[in-house]
């Protein structure tokens, strides 16, 4: 599997990104929800990596256990081994999921599972753990499915990608918010650096729509969320739910081949029927 190649094909359909899994049969982050994203056929899982207090990598999205795991403490004061014990919460945590079987696993175990099997957003939660990231996942015989992602507001962003990213032949995406005041300058960055793939905000869906050949001509995948607390001038799952043609059908339409959501069987009938 290589994951840049599949981003610059052209041919393909709009990729489908699940959330952390997908959480609503499973713990989110779990073994079981993303064994259920690559059981579904679903093209891209996302998680979130964080590092444990002995240097080991493991999946988890908060600053703390609380709400996952029910235990009010910052997980990387813990070991890997102490954080592979703790049972996880259903779905998305919280008092009202009870307790399941599953356990925090470990980033080696993600890796170990998907090989071969699906695409994998990494959302590392601390930019300088990156280049350990890419060792593991090159380590693992995974590099070449995996992206890792990064904001690219100033020149010293750019800097880091290009020292700590660029060189090791793993698949960047971008993070560019069109709506911002330095919207021009995040833009020029962009180009500067000219990624596979980047993530972009709106406040209007025109700000792509006329940008649209200039990302086609470098090359330049879009990929926008839309989940309900991170979408973009409200496209969002919950309006896609009621009307799929105006959410999901304008962003593709507009150029995007990417969508992260946390309605993945909904967008997948929407696009079949495209």
């Amino acid at each position: 599997m290589n994951y840049i190649d599949y981003v610059a094909d052209p041919t393909r359909d709009c990729a489908i990104v699940v959330h952390r899994g997908i959480w609503r049969a499973a713990p989110e982050n779990s073994l079981l929800s993303i064994e259920r994203a690559m059981s579904a056929g679903y093209d891209v899982v996302e998680i979130d990596v964080r590092r444990s207090s002995d240097g080991e990598l493991f999946l988890l999205h908060d600053d703390t256990l609380e709400r996952m795991a029910g235990l009010n403490q910052e997980p990387e004061a813990l070991t890997l081994q102490q954080l592979s014990s703790l049972n996880l919460r259903d779905r998305d945590g919280g008092e009202a999921n009870p307790m399941t079987g599953e356990k925090l696993p470990s980033l080696k175990d993600v890796f170990e599972l998907t090989r071969d099997r699906i695409f994998i957003h990494l959302d590392v939660k601390d930019r300088q753990l990156i280049p350990d990231v890419i060792a593991c996942a090159r380590a693992m015989g995974v590099d070449q499915q995996v992206d890792f992602w990064g904001n690219l507001k100033t020149a010293d962003d750019l800097a880091w990608i290009r020292a700590n990213v660029s060189p090791q032949a793993v698949l960047f995406m971008a993070k560019t918010r069109l709506e911002a005041p330095d919207a021009a300058s995040q833009l020029h960055l962009l180009f500067q650096l000219n990624p596979f793939l980047c993530e972009i905000y709106f406040d209007r869906l025109e700000q792509v729509v006329e940008r649209k050949a200039l990302f086609q001509k470098a090359g330049i995948a879009l990929w926008v969320n839309t989940l309900d607390s991170v979408s973009s001038a409200g496209f969002t799952d919950s309006a896609a739910l009621k009307d799929p043609e105006s959410i999901w059908g304008r962003l593709i339409d507009a150029g995007i081949s990417a969508i992260q959501t946390d309605e993945p069987a909904a967008l997948k009938n929407y696009i079949r029927s495209r």
